[in-house]
């Protein structure tokens, strides 16, 4: 039975400390933060030893692995303390708050030969894991052009260290890097400032993949709804993924060429059948702490690394610059 710690219970970390409590492959032993009557709070809630100060939990707890969900201008240091002693690290995204933090956390992970993975919670939704299985099979949507998020949202009064792109945006640049699995060639975005002075509240992005497909990012602050969808649309139709419900459906174009005529053109698009696929539901949340508890407990790595975080930090920095100078970034540095 491995031991875990949470550190930082805000709204995020609380809820990594009852997955850990309910989970079978891993023990919580300790919740920390820097409030102590809100360690106390959530501590005395799950039945858990509380701290906070981190140093003292770590001797008298000796978890094995540990989750970070502390304010992203502290990721860096609380996660470079954590490796340097031989922890398994998985920090709440965005990785850090600059690349150069993110490499270096990254290259001390390697050389301590400990896990870090990111919390690109996405991931683990069971449309999209489903969606990812069939666009690996190809065969139901053909070619793929074009794939398109929104992620709208009222105010969070909670963000107070970074902008929508930061915040909301890397949860699509992570999915469409996640989905295609090609290189990002180029990007430009368009943001607006209005309820913050200092960071954007709106973007509006476009992101071009090596095969020539196309994604568009819709992001903001600023709808009194929430919306969470994506829609990948190719020669033989779209899916469309509800990340709320956790529902996909396949809307199918009813002149598409047949799975057996590969070599077919698109020569039009008309409605066809509307599919909705069965799907088992599950908290992703709880997907991912399982498949960090697992990668650790099996010497493989996590679904989300460390690499994947520092890749979506280096995208959504990007876009924040594109967005800044009104410029196209067409220059995207990708992984060796």
């Amino acid at each position: 039975m491995l031991k875990a710690a949470v550190i930082g219970v805000g709204s995020i970390g609380q809820n990594h400390a009852r997955v850990y409590r309910e989970m079978d492959g891993a023990q919580l032993v300790a919740v920390v933060d820097a409030n102590a009557a809100s360690a106390a709070r959530i501590g005395g809630r799950l039945n858990v030893p509380h701290y906070s100060d981190i140093d003292k939990m770590l001797e008298e707890q000796k978890p094995d692995l540990v989750s970070i969900s502390v304010p992203t201008s502290l990721h860096f240091k609380v996660g470079m303390d954590l490796i340097a002693k031989g922890l398994h690290v998985l920090v709440e995204k965005p990785i850090t708050s600059t690349l150069e933090q993110a490499e270096e956390l990254c290259d001390a992970a390697k050389k301590k030969g400990v896990l870090l993975a990111v919390g690109h919670i996405e991931r683990f939704n069971p449309a999209v894991m489903e969606l990812r299985r069939r666009l690996r099979e190809g065969m139901a949507l053909g070619k793929v052009y074009q794939i398109h998020t929104q992620r709208l949202s009222p105010y969070p009064s909670r963000i107070q260290d970074a902008g929508v792109v930061i915040d909301l945006a890397s949860h699509d640049i992570d999915l469409m890097r996640y989905l295609t699995g090609e290189e990002i060639t180029r990007v430009y975005g368009e943001t607006l400032q209005s309820i913050n002075s200092d960071r954007e509240d709106m973007f509006n992005g476009l992101m071009r993949f090596r095969s020539g497909t196309v994604g568009v990012l819709n992001v903001n602050w600023m709808t009194p709804t929430k919306i969470r969808r994506l829609t990948v649309t190719g020669a033989r139709g779209m899916f469309d993924c509800n990340l709320i419900s956790q529902e996909l459906f396949f809307y199918e174009n009813e002149t598409a060429p047949s799975q057996w005529d590969a070599l077919s053109v698109l020569r039009g698009v008309s409605e066809g059948n509307i599919v909705g696929i069965k799907l088992q539901r599950h908290e992703p949340l709880a997907a991912e702490l399982n498949d960090f508890v697992a990668a650790v407990r099996d010497g493989r790595q996590p679904t989300v690394t460390g690499l994947d975080g520092l890749e979506t930090l280096r995208l959504a920095l990007d876009f924040v610059r594109s967005g800044a100078d009104h410029q196209v970034v067409d220059e995207v540095k990708v992984m060796p």
